[in-house]
């Protein structure tokens, strides 16, 4: 039976009418996928040695054993974002005599054998090959990597059992702030406290049966829970969903622009694709502790301006290139209205204003590695509030494919196209550019003026600009309108 369920969802992929529609999307995603396995095996096989230089007086399954809590935590919290729901259609097979246990088990066997396990495993295997070569004992080794696949597969299943449940994530995140501010700040050793209970998998191998017998209780949760969720009745009652009744009034303040920027925050706030967004965003934010923590990027001025940009403008960037492909479903019918192109465009441009303004406010703290972070964070939201806004609010003239907001945040290409990656030049390169030139040409001072008055002359020209890409959506509507109706695939 399950190799009749695989048969069908293969059949049922290469014979789908949206395949043609985005191969060249799916085709380039494999490519992306067998480059990362490829680049994490080279990382797996070069560990051994990085951690023996790193940390000399350690053994390398001691030092890899220390930040296993860390990478529990930041895989739950990236496959909350990332990892689909094993998803089958079942509707057919209910009418059957297919055991609903049988489906159960083919959908939860399908997750396992997701892309986000193998990375894992291409990750410990390579090292397991290195510490075999360098007389570690064979047994050990051996179930240790096993042992280490459980936990890849408790994570996964846990992560089926809590998916989309936004407590969760604000508790994983919070948990694992609050670990690296404590390791970080020499409070509690977090890493040292864990670290003997992931080094008894290699240490003493009966160890090993904990993570397995886990695995299994989890899985047989997850089991359960989809084997009594599997019936005919569930297909055929209506769902119904409750709404959240907030009228966000103060928008009205706003005037004309009011309704859109409430129909905006209404958006977000209500499907998983855009508040997705808002979580990423806010966790963004900690992106620059990986540069500003490492001696290593202590002199390398041109990628802390990058991580000001990034940290800034990441909501401008997530955002912001998928306008108005956010407003698709709905698109042709506010464009029938008599609804002004520039107070629908202005209503965007408050909205990622206030986004950049916020994210830089979080950033205030970097202040801490010195005056130069906070000179730099500063130049950077200048550059993106005056000239990055407008610059991808252009492009968002060329989006022409529809995106389905109730679908997974991650792994979805929905709406992506050639535009997405080509705005990323004038949004990311070019001011790293600009600030690079000037900084090695000049000062580090004249890098910062030249970021920050190219902002200001940004926003002075905001009407002039306005006008131009309003111009630009006028001449686009019934191309983006078209391209909209298309069921995207």
């Amino acid at each position: 039976m399950f190799k009749r369920f695989s048969s069908l969802q293969w059949k049922s992929f290469f014979r789908s009418s949206s395949l043609g529609k985005s191969l060249g999307i799916k085709i380039f995603m494999g490519f992306m996928g067998v480059y990362l396995l490829l680049s994490l095996a080279v990382t797996g096989g070069g560990m051994y040695f990085l951690l023996k230089e790193i940390f000399p007086d350690q053994s390398p399954m001691w030092s890899i054993s220390q930040y296993f809590i860390y990478w529990i935590l930041i895989e739950l919290l990236l496959r909350y974002f990332m990892q689909k729901l094993p998803v089958m259609d079942i509707k057919p097979f209910l009418t059957t005599p297919v055991k609903k246990s049988t489906i159960a088990h083919y959908i939860l066997g399908r997750s396992a054998a997701s892309i986000y396990n193998l990375m894992t495993l291409f990750f410990i295997v390579p090292f397991a090959i290195v510490l075999l070569f360098n007389g570690y004992p064979a047994v050990n080794v051996l179930l240790w990597i096993v042992g280490v696949m459980a936990i890849v597969l408790c994570i996964n299943y846990v992560n089926l059992l809590v998916n989309k449940n936004d407590k969760v994530l604000i508790g994983i995140g919070s948990i694992l702030v609050l670990g690296y501010a404590l390791d970080y700040f020499g409070v509690f050793s977090v890493k040292e406290f864990f670290a003997p209970v992931f080094h008894a998998l290699y240490a003493y191998p009966i160890t090993v049966l904990i993570p397995i017998a886990l695995a299994g209780i989890i899985y047989y949760v997850n089991f359960k829970y989809l084997r009594d969720k599997i019936y005919l009745d569930a297909k055929l009652q209506s769902k119904s969903v409750e709404a959240n009744t907030s009228d966000l009034a103060w928008t009205k303040r706003f005037g004309e622009m009011g309704s859109f920027l409430q129909l905006d925050l209404k958006m977000i706030w209500r499907n998983k694709r855009t508040k997705s967004q808002v979580y990423i965003s806010l966790l963004m934010v900690f992106y620059g502790l990986v540069f500003y923590t490492q001696d290593m990027y202590s002199s390398m001025m041109p990628m802390k301006a990058f991580v000001g940009i990034f940290m800034t403008g990441i909501f401008l960037s997530n955002f912001g290139q998928f306008i108005p492909a956010w407003d698709s479903s709905y698109y042709s019918m506010m464009m029938s209205q008599n609804i002004p192109m520039r107070k629908y465009l202005e209503s965007k441009v408050s909205l990622i204003t206030v986004s950049v303004v916020f994210m830089f406010l979080l950033t205030l703290p970097y202040v801490y590695f010195g005056w130069d972070a906070l000179a730099i964070n500063f130049g950077c939201a200048l550059y993106n509030l005056g000239v990055n806004i407008p610059v991808i609010l252009y492009f968002g003239s060329f989006n022409k494919k529809r995106i389905e907001l109730d679908q997974s945040p991650f792994g979805n290409m929905q709406g992506a196209s050639a535009t997405q990656f080509l705005v990323m030049l004038p949004v990311l390169v070019a001011p790293i550019v600009l600030f690079s030139i000037f900084y090695y040409a000049i000062s580090f001072e004249a890098a910062i003026i030249v970021l920050s008055v190219l902002g200001v002359i940004g926003f002075a020209m905001k009407n002039y600009l306005l006008n131009l890409v309003t111009e630009q959506y006028r001449k686009k509507k019934y191309g983006m309108i078209a391209g909209f109706k298309e069921k995207a695939g």
